[in-house]
């Protein structure tokens, strides 16, 4: 899952968003550098990423993009599958998504000194262009990946995977849905375990 699904997933603690936002940053043990729930945040966001990776149904999306894509495809998923949390976003939230954004920009800004160099970098981009509202449409979406493919030196190609996206939109979209469900219920039950 992308930024989106992983602060979403954090339901209501703030120390738990930011781990969960700020893990793909911190490598190895330097998590517990960090305060005990921020931390906690942070492995949660390993498993998460690794119930996403093993699941049939998110495998099944990969495979659709496999051929074009490779090993690149899983990343183009993370990030489609975004795109379909933020365009239903009413389905699984009460606070607008723009509302709901601004508020985990807010937060960001109030802890910014314990965030990873990295994120401190692209937190003003984040913010002035609100990345995470952006998801909710599909020239959002495809911004989202032309960046991505500039990261990789144009190697990935994944600005092109708004094509698979447009055509394929209705099948990644029931795949989101049934394969979130089993997410939430998934992650509800690891924190219980935190």
């Amino acid at each position: 899952m992308n930024f989106l699904a992983h602060i979403y997933l954090s339901g209501d603690d703030p120390e738990l968003k930011i781990g969960n936002f700020i893990a793909d940053s911190v490598k190895g043990k330097k998590y517990l550098d960090y305060p005990e729930r921020i931390s906690q945040g942070i492995i949660l966001h390993r498993k998460i990423d690794f119930y996403t990776d093993t699941n049939a149904i998110v495998r099944q999306s990969v495979s659709r993009l496999f051929p074009k894509y490779g090993h690149y495809s899983s990343v183009i998923v993370d990030i489609l599958y975004d795109h379909f949390l933020a365009a239903n976003w009413s389905e699984y939230s009460n606070i607008p998504l723009k509302e709901y954004t601004l508020g985990f920009y807010k937060l960001l800004e109030e802890n910014y000194d314990i965030l990873p160099k990295r994120i401190q970098n692209f937190l003003p981009y984040m913010i002035q262009d609100n990345w995470l509202l952006s998801y909710a449409t599909v020239s959002g979406i495809g911004d989202v990946l032309a960046g991505m493919n500039r990261r990789t030196k144009n190697k990935s190609k994944m600005h092109l995977a708004v094509v698979e996206l447009e055509s394929y939109y209705e099948d990644f979209n029931s795949e989101f849905h049934s394969f979130f469900k089993q997410l939430e219920h998934y992650t509800k039950d690891e924190m219980s375990k935190l």
